[in-house]
């Protein structure tokens, strides 16, 4: 998969064995949830994160984060 790194200042292309999914999820003010769903990895000790599509989300087979 693709991230981009901002240290690096170049898109950087990691293997999916070394990727896990994490589900963000929050409280808006009005009091609904509100779930993004990112794809994270690290390269040379820098955190990449992407934000994916729920129907991406679940394609991936890889861990999830808790």
């Amino acid at each position: 998969m693709q991230f981009y790194d901002v240290k690096a200042r170049a898109k950087v292309e990691i293997d999916d064995s070394k990727l896990t999914k994490k589900k963000f999820v929050r409280e808006t003010k009005n009091g609904s949830t509100q779930t993004r769903y990112a794809v994270r990895a690290q390269n040379n000790g820098t955190n990449l994160t992407r934000f994916v599509t729920e129907a991406q989300y679940n394609e991936l087979n890889v861990p999830e984060e808790n």
